[in-house]
């Protein structure tokens, strides 16, 4: 299936998880991760199907002041 991460197209097969979406871009923590706009939590990555066509954002926390 085809799907968007931050973004940027990539290729995952059907039976891929947000976890394995994450996994793909090699997401080091911290960081939160939401699909289609909806924040997932990180209890639910392993569980969490994915759709072709999905949008998934990895984001990672910025500090400043």
């Amino acid at each position: 299936m085809k799907v968007l991460i931050n973004r940027q197209p990539y290729e995952l097969d059907e039976s891929a998880t947000l976890d394995d979406a994450i996994a793909m871009i090699q997401a080091k923590p911290p960081y939160a991760a939401a699909v289609n706009t909806q924040f997932v939590p990180r209890t639910q990555y392993r569980q969490h199907g994915l759709r072709d066509g999905d949008q998934i954002e990895i984001i990672s926390p910025v500090t400043g002041g």
